[in-house]
Order: C-alpha cells, then structure tokens, then sequence
C-alpha cells in the first residue's frame, strides 16, 4: 500500500480533521514522508485544510 493511500484512509478513519502528527501516530511512518503525502494529497485535490494545519478527505 503506498503512503498516500495509508493517509488518505488514516484520515477516512479519524472522522475529523486530522494533524500531520496524528497520522504519524496512526499509521507509524516518518513525519517528512507523512507531510509531503499530505501535500501531494491537497495539491490532487483529494484533501482539504478546514483549518490551519489540519486536514480531512474532500467529501
């Protein structure tokens, strides 16, 4: 399973906006891989940043 997909269902599962430190938590990988998935993941367009520094899949 690739980073963005452990992500993206790290954050499916959470049911909240979410910080890149909680995902590290969740799925136990690197913080600088976590944050650059979460990057490549909001410029996709698959998440968003309700809030500053946190993140939730676009519904």
């Amino acid at each position: 399973m690739d980073l963005e997909k452990k992500v993206l269902d790290a954050m499916k599962k959470a049911g909240k906006p979410v910080k890149a430190g909680d995902i590290v938590e969740l799925i136990n990988e690197d913080k600088a891989e976590v944050s650059k998935a979460i990057k490549d993941l909001k410029n996709q367009g698959k998440i968003e940043s309700p809030k500053v520094c946190f993140y939730k899949p676009v519904d």
